[in-house]
Formats: structure tokens, C-alpha cells, sequence
């Protein structure tokens, strides 16, 4: 979609919301994402909509476009920062080409080890402060939803950082992805979320890299010979919105709005985990792929090989915001 289809479309939406809401003339949010709708995010999107209409009695209606039925993953955010739509909830690594780089922190290969780790960094001062660099792009950022941590896919066995070489692996436009992945040897491509089964299909990438939930409701499974459990990086979404929408709605329903999201953000992020354990099994049911445990010799030389990505995105990421993330994620720890 061209970005003057896509003003129009805004256009069209900024006339829809004009009035007072009531439950016969409800402001519309229009929530475009680009996974299945039986994901984490999809179903903490839907639990969303499901509160936001509770909590406003109808004066909002929340409609939920999954899979890319709206927008696909380059069109989105210029979308939202148009109007066009009201609420995104893209990965991490979005924000990058918008020049939100801080957010491809989270991309850096190993840096978050675990959920308790994460909360530290999205829970804290460190991940209010994030959110609120989204201001200067005319959105608001509302909360971080969890996706969960990434595997490795190809269609030859993966142990340890040779059997990468010369492969090609569909990433997310992120930086710091096409870094790790050079590190490997390998050649990174981009590519929408949604031309991942087909491009996996017919050979126009090797692999690629990402959750169990996402393997299995996208099928890429069905396409990869082996997935290897690294759990080496982090997907994780940040909800945003059109920041002059969000600061123009009437306060009751911005707080009622509010409450919908923190309580939606908790259900998501609980049960992202074990969607992720369902997708798993469901995949080991499937037999369609078969699953490598790299040994811890393997995963050291991985970590090992991976580590040169911190000091070449130093200049654009941060090295003080990556300090601080490494800080934050080992208070505590001995």
C-alpha cells in the first residue's frame, strides 16, 4: 500500500471518530498485527479488545486485524503515525528503521537470559524511560507484551557456529540481527513475516529464527527439517499507539482504556510461556521436524561467536544503554 493509499485510509478514519462516544457511535480502534490470532499476541490483542469494550460499555470498539489482513510488516507503522490505524504492537526490532534504535537492544544475541531477567529491564525505570522515546514519533508506547525466546531452523542440523556458514536467514529488519548473523557466517536477509513459509518453501532462504509459537501457527515447521532449541535471543513486542489519537480521547476513557491494557498485558505475558511449551509439543507430535539440544560446549562456542556483536553495535544502539541492560538484567545475581 502506497503512503497516499495509506493517508486516505487515515483520512477516512479520522472522520469515523469525530463526536461524542456513545455505544451507538463508539470510537473505533482499528489493531493491526501481523502473527496468528492463536499466539500470545494475538490472544493478549483480542483479550484486549474483549476489556476495552467491557470497561467503556461499548463507547469503544476495538477491531483486531491478525496475520497481516491490515498491513504488512513495513506498512504498519507509517500506517499507525498516519492514523490510519490506532494500535500496533510490533517487535522490538521495528522501531529501528524508524530511528527508535534503542529498542534493537533487545535483539542482541544472549543478552536476556531468562523472563525474570526481562522483567527487570521492562518492569524498571530503564523500560518506562524506552517507552517514552516513542513520544518524538508522534506515538505512545503502552506496554511490553512477550512473545518468548528464539530457536534456530534449517534444513540441515544445527550444533555449534560452522554449520551456519553460507546459509540464508530470514530476519526481522533489525541491525543487530544482520550482525549476528554475519558473525556466523551466514547471510542475512529481510523479509515481512509473512513471506516467511513460502520463501522457507521454496528455498529463497535456508532458515530462520524464532519462537516455538511462531514455528508452529505460521507452519514453518512443516518446511524445516531442524529446529535447534538456542533460546539465543528475545521476541518481544511493544504496544504503541497513534500518540494525537491517544492524547485526544476523553480522560474516563483513556483510564478506562488503560486498566484494559495493563490487565491484557498481564494475561498475554502469562500465558506466553506456556504457548510456547504447547507449541513445542505440538511440533515433537507433528514429526515433521526434528529437534536439536546443542550440548553446552555447543551453545559456549555459539555465545562465543556471537559476543563481537556487542562492541560493533555499541555506536548504534548505545554502549551505555547496553551497559545498562546487562547491569539491570544481573542485579541480584552473584
Amino acid at each position: 500500500m502506497t503512503k497516499r493509499m495509506i493517508a486516505a485510509v487515515a483520512a477516512l478514519g479520522l472522520l469515523a471518530l469525530t463526536g461524542p462516544a456513545s455505544a451507538q457511535n463508539p470510537i473505533i480502534i482499528k489493531f493491526s498485527h501481523v502473527v496468528a490470532a492463536d499466539t500470545p499476541k494475538g490472544k493478549a490483542a483480542d483479550k484486549f479488545k474483549e476489556l476495552a469494550e467491557k470497561y467503556t460499555n461499548g463507547k469503544v470498539k476495538v477491531e483486531v486485524y491478525p496475520n497481516s489482513t491490515l498491513y504488512k510488516d513495513k506498512e504498519e507503522l507509517e500506517a499507525l503515525q498516519l492514523g490510519a490505524v490506532q494500535m500496533l504492537a510490533p517487535s522490538n526490532s521495528k522501531f529501528g528503521p524508524l530511528g527508535i534504535k534503542e529498542f534493537e537492544v533487545f535483539d542482541l544475541p544472549f543478552v536476556i537470559p531468562n523472563l525474570a531477567a526481562l522483567r527487570k529491564v521492562t518492569e524498571g525505570p530503564l523500560g518506562k524511560r524506552m517507552l517514552e522515546l516513542m513520544d518524538s514519533k508522534g506515538l505512545t508506547g503502552l506496554a511490553y507484551w512477550d512473545n518468548g525466546f528464539k530457536e534456530m531452523s534449517a534444513n540441515k542440523p544445527l550444533h555449534g557456529p560452522a554449520d551456519y556458514q553460507g546459509l540464508k536467514f530470514r530476519i526481522q529488519s533489525s541491525r543487530v540481527l544482520q550482525a549476528q548473523f554475519r558473525q556466523l557466517g551466514a547471510i542475512p536477509q529481510v523479509m515481512a513475516f509473512s513471506e516467511v513459509y513460502q520463501a522457507l518453501q521454496t528455498g529463497v532462504v535456508d532458515g530462520q529464527e524464532n519462537t516455538w509459537s511462531n514455528i508452529y501457527t505460521q507452519k514453518m515447521h512443516e518446511v524445516q527439517k531442524y529446529i535447534s532449541e538456542t533460546n539465543h535471543g528475545y521476541i518481544g513486542y511493544v504496544v504503541v499507539t497513534n500518540k494525537q489519537f491517544w492524547d485526544g480521547l476523553p480522560a474516563d476513557i483513556r483510564g478506562q482504556l488503560e486498566k484494559a491494557m495493563a490487565e491484557a498485558t498481564t494475561y498475554g505475558n502469562t500465558i506466553s510461556a506456556k504457548e510456547n511449551e504447547d507449541a513445542k509439543a505440538d511440533i515433537i507430535k507433528a514429526k515433521t521436524s526434528q529437534i536439536i539440544v546443542p550440548t553446552k560446549a555447543e551453545m559456549a562456542e555459539l555465545q562465543k561467536a556471537m559476543q563481537p556483536v556487542y562492541d560493533e553495535m555499541a555506536s548504534r544502539v548505545g554502549k551505555d544503554l547496553i551497559d545498562e541492560v546487562v547491569k539491570t538484567v544481573n542485579a541480584g545475581t552473584n
